[in-house]
């Protein structure tokens, strides 16, 4: 299945950080990342989307501690089970209503990961929206939880982050793409899992969504996997009179990049991680850019975007 692209959607891509998450907002956003969808499948991609679930499993668990008082509240890992099948919806709906119904088929997914992982004893994962340091203050010594300063913006609730082994979904993922469908899966990561006693229990934890499109973009054979973020390419020296953006990075060269701490790892650094895994371990092409140049960013002539290569090639359109 070698020309089958996985697309990597952050959480922020569908709830910005300057909106409160509203349906309206959701769905608003949604489209936008549904017509570079819809763009993929016309040129001849099949096509699986992932997608990042932090602000919105976030605000799920506020609205499950203010409520704690009336109904029981969810464990993290049910939250995400929620905001995998809430964003599926959101998402099924809108790349349908661009290519027809029944095009987008949403996969509530599970993967397996190892309870032993060092992540549970640094949780570094941020979900929810921004606090000031006041708030989150408040928040740490009312609640428990960690907060953490992520990327100048504010606070942020922390969780932990383990790393992904296996989707258990993957054969049904493969199926659904013979039968040229558009397969939302392992959303928010998928729901962290281990198996215990004889039987699947949930984990409380948030997958990070690029490690998970790395790991189901090699388990389904893909040729290329896209992460959308909020810039057109990736640059070095950030933040520096000496940036430039780059256009294209042998592994290697990107490898030497992630080294140097030229990816901090709040930000670009776990996308990179991702990009040169998978394409160390499938020989593909890993692609960083925004929403409106999915598919042209594959095309090294556009000069879109930034692409991860095995070796330098011409275009894989």
């Amino acid at each position: 299945m070698n020309h089958v692209a996985v697309v990597a959607l952050g959480g922020n891509a569908l709830t910005r950080a300057d909106q409160e998450g509203t349906s309206e907002q959701i769905e608003s956003n949604a489209i936008q990342m549904a017509t570079g969808i819809a763009d993929l499948y016309r040129a001849g991609w099949r096509v699986v989307v992932v997608h990042g679930n932090g602000p919105q499993v976030g605000n799920l668990s506020i609205q499950q501690e203010g409520g704690g008082d009336l109904v029981p509240p969810q464990p993290l890992h049910i939250l995400n089970a929620m905001s995998e099948g809430q964003l599926g919806s959101v998402l099924v709906r809108a790349i349908d209503s661009i290519l027809g119904p029944g095009t987008a088929v949403a996969v509530i997914s599970h993967m397996t990961v190892d309870r032993g992982d060092p992540a549970f004893q640094t949780p570094v994962k941020p979900i929810g929206p921004f606090f000031t340091e006041a708030q989150a203050l408040a928040l740490s010594g009312q609640r428990g939880w960690d907060m953490r300063e992520d990327a100048g913006r504010g606070y942020r609730r922390v969780v932990a982050s383990p790393l992904p082994i296996e989707m258990l979904e993957s054969s049904a993922v493969e199926t659904l793409l013979a039968a040229d469908k558009i397969v939302l899966a392992a959303g928010g990561g998928g729901v962290a899992v281990s198996r215990e006693g004889g039987r699947y229990q949930g984990v409380d934890a948030v997958i990070d969504k690029d490690s998970a499109a790395a790991r189901l973009a090699r388990s389904v054979g893909a040729g290329a996997m896209i992460m959308v973020t909020g810039v057109d390419a990736v640059s070095i020296d950030f933040g520096t009179p000496q940036a430039r953006v780059v256009h294209e990075m042998p592994l290697a060269i990107a490898q030497k990049y992630l080294a140097e701490g030229q990816f901090p790892p709040g930000s670009m650094g776990p996308k990179m991680q991702a990009a040169i895994e998978f394409v160390r371990d499938s020989g593909g092409t890993a692609v960083i850019t925004c929403a409106e140049h999915m598919l042209g960013a594959l095309d090294p002539s556009t000069g879109i975007g930034t692409r991860i290569i095995p070796e330098p090639v011409e275009s894989i359109v």
